[in-house]
């Protein structure tokens, strides 16, 4: 019964091993003296700072990316069954047809939603370099 605790708790302890290790490394051969205000900024592919970092991201970047995701994965479905469409035939062209036609209805129904435009004029509270774009008006 122990023998079979033993794997887990070798893996385990592996486990922490490896996460110490790089750690322990790092602390050893990293310079700690250097470390002035301008160091210590976040940095922002060259680009200065603006406003706090615990600041809300308009959420069409997250749902860009996640429509992405959902037809980039989906589209993988379409080489397996290019492989095998001879072997399966007429059934294989009706699932493929089921398929594509959900995903039309998704594509669709994204599009219509508004989510695929990247730019929208409608910023609702701009701050920041946001300040001065012009608001749609509403009718």
């Amino acid at each position: 019964m122990y023998r079979d605790f033993g794997t887990i708790l070798f893996a385990v302890a592996l486990a922490i091993v490896m996460v110490a290790i790089p750690l322990v490394i790092q602390k050893l051969i990293a310079p700690s003296s250097n470390k002035s205000r301008e160091k210590l900024e976040t940095y922002e592919c060259g680009e200065e700072a603006e406003g706090p970092a615990w600041m809300q991201f308009n959420i069409r970047f997250y749902v860009i990316a996640l429509i992405f995701l959902i037809f980039d994965v989906e589209v993988v479905f379409l080489f397996p069954w290019a492989v095998v469409f001879k072997d399966m035939g007429l059934v294989a062209l009706i699932e493929m047809g089921i398929f594509l036609t959900i995903l039309i209805v998704g594509l669709a129904y994204v599009w219509v939603k508004g989510d695929l435009e990247w730019v929208k004029r409608r910023v609702r509270y701009a701050t920041g370099r946001y300040k001065n774009i012009a608001l749609k008006s509403e009718s």
